[in-house]
């Protein structure tokens, strides 16, 4: 696939908007005292997360992590013994994954909500029978 001029000067743009409405990481770190992972940004401020809550380094060990580098944008920390890239913007706004394995993790958190709500839900559904037995599709023998 060929790029045209016009379609490289377009990306330049977006990618000089998208320089200019957040500050470059100019220091990236694990620090294994508080076993976080700390961003420095140009603006001063840090960001620092357990590399659990990161999509891509969920199951990553110290040694994986100290190695982190910068992108050249500034924009970006890749991890190169495990292959993972982080995007600054999606950080500053949150997000520390895709949507969907986001979606994921809020779901196991409300999932273990013990709320007396669901007590009390559970209670009469207990008194109707409880949650309905999933069906077991009948078994043939051959003749």
């Amino acid at each position: 696939m060929e790029i045209t001029d016009a379609q490289f000067e377009a990306a330049n743009r977006r990618g000089a908007a998208k320089k200019s409405a957040f500050p470059a990481a100019i220091d990236v770190r694990y620090d294994k005292r508080i076993s976080r992972i700390v961003i420095s940004l140009a603006s001063g401020l840090q960001i620092a997360f357990a590399p659990r809550d990161a999509q891509g380094l969920e199951n990553a060990r110290p040694v994986d992590l100290v190695d982190a580098e910068i992108s050249s944008s500034g924009l970006g920390v890749h991890f190169p013994k495990l292959d993972v890239d982080l995007y600054i913007p999606a950080l500053l706004e949150g997000f520390l994954g895709s949507k969907r394995w986001m979606a994921a993790q809020i779901g196991k958190v409300g999932g273990q909500a013990s709320t007396q709500a669901k007590a009390l839900a559970s209670r009469e559904n207990g008194k109707r029978g409880g949650r309905p037995r999933k069906l077991v599709a009948a078994r043939f023998s051959p003749i």
